[in-house]
């Protein structure tokens, strides 16, 4: 059997329906970000002004951060060694936790390769090891979330996004006894919008379920020191779990949950995803544990990040350039077609050096399209003009107008 064949036809029906990803070859440098070196095919390298990086404070390129990391390497060398289970949890792993459970006011915290493998690893083993268990899932969750869910095997019950009403009205139709798990979370990466959380609290407390909070686009950047949109709600010890990244605001990489100490020992104990994998190395638990500390004591990030984010969104509005109305620095434009989102992403880049990945489907479901835009505090106000000068160039032209009637 031609294998090759089969995996190419796919790969040919992904180009035919738009679908199909091309990846920018990009260099960071250091310093210099939001701008990058774009790695052409032809040999040739240009700077590009990056928008849509999820290093959404600039801390990959904080020096503070950078020393850390440097200073570690030095003092540990490069790798963890192998997995916790196996080779032993080393002193900055444990310091960073933490720092971790510090920062959300938990008894307890746990680290994971990313936040993809801390989502699959946490609710796959809850849904799995408490019996009878059924997850409530908020129809919005990210990938990781669902693929733990599955991998669970657990009851799963989707609730409409956002829906506190209609999550209720769900509960009230489970078995009162069984355990209960409301999963969602706070920022919906691909529409910015933030999660009714006090009110979703409120019903789980009603019907005595657990609270699993999603806050990876949200730590780092929201509530005094950064403990994400529960710490400013006020609301974090009314969550039972608590999950982040430090893969986005923290500038490094990594996954975490918080929460009790029995409960991040029982993941810990059973989750396959913590204990069959390789740590991370203590390099980047230092680095991670150092923007952590600086983003507690700083706002200055934040409060730069939010004045960016208002200068854009006004910027589209004179414009006349629309896009998604939130509450978070998600500023989402909506081409609602494949072909046109990535033939208006390589306008930006090829005649405007603006790098914005065109996101379809399947991160978002087909005919929802969209140009996701994230500005830093590290970008200027001429960066600023630039991008709407450049989008609004495309407008006039009538390739948005097209592409959203």
């Amino acid at each position: 059997m031609n294998f090759d064949a089969l995996f190419q036809n796919q790969l040919d029906t992904l180009k035919e329906e738009g679908n199909y990803r091309y990846f920018a070859e990009l260099e960071r440098k250091c310093g210099k970000f939001p701008h990058a070196a774009n790695h052409q095919e032809d040999g040739e390298v240009r700077d590009v002004t990056v928008w849509c990086s999820n290093d959404y404070l600039g801390m990959g390129q904080n020096p503070l951060v950078i020393d850390a990391m440097c200073e570690a390497v030095q003092r540990t060398g490069t790798g963890a060694g192998g997995t916790r289970n196996i080779s032993g949890t080393n002193h900055d792993h444990l310091l960073l936790e933490r720092e971790l459970a510090d920062l959300h006011n938990k008894e307890a915290a746990l680290l994971f390769t990313s936040g993809y493998v801390s989502n699959w690893a946490a609710l796959s083993t809850l849904g799995s090891r408490l019996k009878d268990c059924i997850i409530l899932s908020d129809s919005g969750n990210h990938a990781s979330m669902i693929e733990g869910i599955r991998h669970s095997r657990a009851q799963k019950v989707i609730w409409e996004h956002n829906n506190v009403a209609d999550l209720e009205e769900k509960l009230q139709a489970l078995p009162a006894n069984a355990p209960k798990i409301i999963a969602f979370e706070s920022v919906y990466s691909m529409d910015g919008d933030i999660a009714p959380i006090r009110e979703i609290v409120e019903v789980a407390e009603k019907y005595g379920a657990m609270t699993y909070l999603d806050e990876v686009h949200a730590v780092g950047l929201y509530g005094p020191r950064g403990g994400g949109v529960a710490e400013q709600e006020g609301l974090m010890d009314r969550i039972t779990l608590l999950e982040g990244t430090l893969g986005k605001a923290y500038g490094v990489v990594g996954g975490f949950i918080t929460g009790s100490a029995a409960l991040c020992d029982f993941i810990r104990s059973f989750a396959s995803g913590f204990i069959f994998t390789t740590a991370l190395p203590p390099a980047v638990a230092a680095a991670a544990r150092a923007s952590i500390r600086h983003l507690k004591e700083s706002d200055t990030e934040r409060t730069q990040h939010r004045a960016q984010v208002a200068k854009l969104r006004a910027g589209l509005d004179r414009a006349g350039i629309p896009h998604l109305m939130n509450k978070s620095h998600i500023i989402p434009v909506m081409i609602k077609d494949p072909v046109k989102t990535k033939m208006l992403a390589d306008y930006l880049m090829d005649e405007w050096g603006i790098y914005v990945q065109p996101i379809n489907y399947p991160t978002v479901p087909k005919g929802t399209e969209r140009l996701r835009f994230t500005p830093s505090p590290l970008h200027s106000d001429a960066d600023i003009d630039h991008l709407v000068a450049a989008l609004s160039s495309l407008w006039k032209q009538c390739a948005i107008a097209h592409a959203v009637a």
